[in-house]
């Protein structure tokens, strides 16, 4: 197994709506806000190759929305899924397998394009199968009004279309599953959005975690820092709390998808509980 970091874009967000409750005078020392109060916010998406499949998780928000749905989140940087692909001598048509941690349009949007004649939307990897899990997609085809605006029709219903749409399978009230087809075991959790998967991934005698959105960004690591975008705020408290302590425990490395600076964490005990132990590069720790 072989993984790759991939940079799909970099955007803002309102740090108000990132941090819930929490003062902006508390969050904007670690995710300073511009004078728009924006902070700035990665999709870093993550590339494995294993024997002949090369899966990619998540595909930040793709380049087919209007200007008008772009100017709302101020897209800065170079980066691409295309560049970074072929950085590591990849091309998009030899994707196998497109792993959705959830359908929200910044993690999935990137996943479906425009036709060639933009009459409709196609998959903008031709060669990948879908995966999601089966209550997530019906939660998100079925959404409620604060999360309608997240969950795309343009982004969701081209993968069913397809016909190369897979549902996850998972032991009934198993909170966590290994996928022996995929290679990694996933985490559920509820408090984001309807059955979030989490990745965990075992690599080079270390375990690293596909943070999505249980941990934006290393400055969502006390409790109460939890977005003001989550569902069910007061379920993600004790999600998070039971997978950091964990984390801390068991020395995982965390990576981080909305962290425009960091790219992996670590974390340890202190005093004031879980907190930052460590930043890294992907490269200085498994290059």
């Amino acid at each position: 197994m072989t993984l790759y970091p991939v940079e799909a874009g970099n955007f803002k967000l309102d740090g108000g709506a990132m941090f819930g409750v929490v003062p902006k005078s508390l969050w904007n020392r670690t995710n300073p806000a511009d004078s728009n109060n924006m902070i700035d916010i990665a999709a870093r998406c993550l590339l494995i190759e294993e024997g002949d499949k090369l899966i990619l998780i998540d595909t930040g928000m793709g380049d087919k929305q209007s200007e008008k749905f772009f100017s709302y989140y101020y897209p800065w940087g170079d980066h691409s899924i295309d560049k970074s692909l072929k950085k590591y001598g990849f091309h998009r048509d030899e994707i196998t397998d497109l792993f959705m941690t959830h359908l929200h349009f910044d993690h999935c949007g990137g996943s479906i394009q425009w036709n060639k004649d933009r009459t409709g939307y196609e998959p903008a990897f031709k060669n990948a199968r879908f995966w999601s899990n089966e209550e997530h997609w019906l939660w998100a085809t079925q959404p409620n009004e604060r999360e309608k605006a997240s969950f795309l029709k343009e982004n969701i219903i081209p993968m069913e279309q397809s016909g190369k749409l897979h549902f996850l399978e998972r032991e009934k009230d198993e909170v966590f599953s290994e996928n022996k087809e995929l290679g990694f075991g996933v985490l559920f959790v509820d408090g984001h959005t309807d059955k979030q998967m989490i990745p965990h991934i075992d690599y080079k005698g270390k375990k690293l975690v596909f943070m999505a959105d249980l941990l934006p960004t290393a400055g969502h690591i006390p409790l109460p820092y939890v977005m003001g975008y989550d569902t069910r705020p007061l379920l993600t408290l004790p999600e998070k709390k039971k997978f950091l302590e964990t984390a801390a425990n068991d020395n995982y490395y965390l990576f981080l998808e909305h962290d425009a600076h960091n790219e992996i964490i670590t974390l340890k005990h202190t005093e004031k509980g879980i907190r930052l132990d460590k930043t890294h590069t992907f490269n200085e720790i498994f290059n």
